[in-house]
């Protein structure tokens, strides 16, 4: 079984209590401190991807059957990066004071600015580009099924990016993600504005007295435009009063990167590949789904929830929940289609539709995922 090893110190560790670096994997790290401990254990069995290390060392793995994978230098991320990121992280080089900090120099918007001048190019995406763009992605992914394992019961609350700040709605999603967290789940959504803000924020919130929500969003709701610079400043002020908040997820893309990541993730799992971030985003929500009104993209996600019920892709069947009676059966008739659809299965008996925030915070806690059957 193989020893993932995220940092130097955790390296130094490892060998000086097993002597050894076999089904060593090490990620990212700079190693060229450690050039006399590496030399005088043999590397047969061990990986490292994306490492730095003086030229002796190097030797000594190729030499003694290590795996090495080159780093890649003309990209600003990390491809084999070893956690998830922090909104710290991506807010680097985002200053209040300055005005289009964020979207000239924060290391969010710098990845954007480099993934979009391939994507809006006329010629193929590089190789060595796409090659680190997938890493990447994998790396996210073994960084998130980490956080997953300490926290396994996910509830995705997706929902659009235009609600704003100062609608009910916005309010009710907060209120939602706040009394799940409360009740021990793990509030995961697409890490954008709108909806997705509103159930981030919620979660973060929730060590904290509920009075928190309002006081939030009466501050939050002076600037509903996620282009703007005080729509930042804003979220900044709300995490700099309430700055201990609550574990919970989001799992953003730079596909959408002209949307800021909302601040109030704890752990953020960003991709450049937006299908297979949105398909982890619903396959890891096995305590349910949360739909909140929104646009294509909300419905797009409804009917990948609803095949990966259907044909239990995930060995579970999960809690379809959907906020909103008039959205959801007058406005965008889709919870009629839904109900027809899975009436014959069993995650027929696992949809709700509701206006009410207990309502479906109850429902959630009361409805359990079940092991799918597939004779049913």
């Amino acid at each position: 079984m193989y020893k993932e090893i995220h940092s130097l110190e955790e390296f130094v560790s490892h060998i000086q209590t097993y002597h050894c670096l076999d089904c060593v994997v090490c990620q990212g790290l700079d190693l060229r401190s450690v050039t006399s401990l590496i030399t005088t254990h043999p590397a047969d069995g061990a990986a490292f991807l994306g490492c730095q290390f003086e030229q002796s060392a190097l030797q000594h793995i190729h030499e003694t059957g290590g795996i090495v994978f080159p780093r890649l230098n003309d990209v600003p991320y990390r491809p084999y990066r070893p956690t998830l990121y922090t909104v710290d992280e991506l807010m680097d080089g985002f200053h209040p004071d300055h005005e289009g900090s964020f979207f000239d120099n924060a290391y969010d918007s710098v990845i954007y600015h480099h993934f979009s001048k391939y994507r809006n190019s006329d010629k193929p995406l590089p190789l060595l580009e796409a090659l680190a763009q997938r890493l990447h992605d994998l790396s996210i992914d073994d960084a998130l099924n980490e956080i997953l394992h300490k926290n396994p019961r996910v509830v995705a609350i997706m929902g659009g990016h235009r609600m704003k700040r100062s609608t009910a709605a916005y309010r009710d999603v907060a209120l939602i993600a706040y009394h799940l967290t409360k009740a021990g789940y793990f509030v995961a959504t697409g890490g954008g504005p709108g909806a997705m803000e509103a159930g981030n924020l919620g979660a973060w919130l929730s060590e904290y007295d509920i009075s928190a929500i309002d006081k939030s969003i009466q501050l939050l709701s002076q600037e509903t435009d996620f282009s703007k610079h005080k729509y930042l400043q804003l979220g900044q002020q709300v995490r700099d009063a309430f700055p201990n908040g609550a574990e919970n997820l989001a799992i953003p893309t730079w596909f959408y990167g002209h949307e800021p990541t909302n601040q109030f993730a704890t752990h953020i799992a960003k991709y450049f590949a937006n299908s297979i971030r949105e398909d982890i985003l619903l396959a890891i929500a096995t305590s349910g789904v949360i739909f909140a009104p929104g646009s294509a993209g909300t419905i797009q996600e409804i009917f990948m929830d609803a095949a990966q019920n259907h044909y239990g892709s995930f060995k579970v069947v999960s809690p379809m929940v959907f906020f909103g009676t008039t959205f959801w059966i007058d406005e965008n008739p889709v919870y009629p289609l839904i109900q027809k659809l899975s009436a014959s299965k069993q995650y027929g008996s696992l949809l709700t539709i509701s206006d009410s925030v207990q309502e479906i915070t109850s429902y959630i806690i009361s409805n359990a995922p079940v092991l799918y059957d597939q004779h049913h």
